[in-house]
């Protein structure tokens, strides 16, 4: 389904939409994917890092460095990642401007990673529920009297064998909120909020698209629309760049959300 509509928009705006602002959408929409695959693979290594981190801290009664990372990681949670994220792009966009970032993969991997490191603690608190549910179970028990590795109890049988569903539905989950924050940050960025930032440094997304004022008034006349139904048909051929990128987000976070509940409902999670 997801595909499916996809494919119908693009066969819409070969059709209909002009070759510059066509270049634009796809560069968009391939920019805002692409980031949002390296954050989800960003946060799977961080919370596992740090799930095993914490874990083996605990274990061994290490409690400084357990208090220590503890606190770093409240102290990221206590940051609205919305903020926290946009200081990272702030960061990033400085990067550029001096001339030290000049790679388009760095500048990728880098807001990628700021946004993963807002997003990760969650699956940490997911990965260190199922380690505290496994332990209270015999098997695990049973299995350290055996004389198996407790690196190997943790890693494979308890969050790779008995809890990949639970780790792949999050990743889901997490792929959603980084488009999401991602596309929000652009557009905070876009309008002028950070006046560090010049969007012409940073990748274009669907989010900066959106705040590009062709977009804003293609936005304008989907409301100008509701109370003038007559004007309706003009915004699939003179607005088409807005409506397009604005179809592209809803669309996709909806088809996110589509799939994270199916994939929890058919493995009853």
């Amino acid at each position: 389904m997801w595909l499916l509509g996809l494919v119908a928009v693009g066969v819409w705006d070969v059709l209909f939409l002009n070759r510059p602002a066509l270049a634009q959408v796809a560069a968009g929409f391939f920019d805002t994917f692409s980031v949002a695959f390296l954050a989800v693979a960003f946060t799977l290594v961080l919370a596992w890092g740090a799930t095993l981190a914490l874990h083996f801290m605990d274990a061994w009664k290490n409690r400084a460095p357990y208090l220590l990372l503890t606190f770093l990681l409240n102290l990221v949670r206590s940051v609205p990642q919305v903020v926290g994220i946009l200081f990272g792009y702030v960061g990033v966009s400085a990067l550029v401007q001096a001339g030290v970032l000049r790679n388009s993969v760095f500048v990728f991997s880098l807001l990628a990673l700021s946004i993963s490191i807002f997003v990760f603690i969650e699956f940490v608190d997911l990965m260190r529920e199922r380690i505290a549910h496994y332990q209270k179970l015999d098997f695990y028990n049973a299995m350290r009297v055996c004389g198996v590795s407790e690196s190997r109890v943790v890693n494979f049988d308890i969050l790779w064998k008995n809890s990949r569903i639970h780790v792949l539905n999050k990743l889901i989950s997490v792929f959603g909120a980084a488009i999401f924050l991602q596309c929000s940050v652009d557009f905070i960025i876009s309008v002028g909020l950070s006046t560090d930032v010049n969007s012409v440094t940073l990748p274009a997304t669907m989010g900066s698209l959106l705040a590009k004022i062709d977009s804003k008034q293609d936005i304008l006349a989907i409301g100008y629309s509701l109370t003038h139904p007559e004007y309706m048909g003009n915004l699939f051929f003179s607005h088409l760049q807005g409506v397009t990128v604005a179809f592209l987000i809803v669309f996709s976070l909806m088809s996110i959300y589509h799939i994270a509940n199916g994939y929890a409902e058919r493995h009853r999670l």
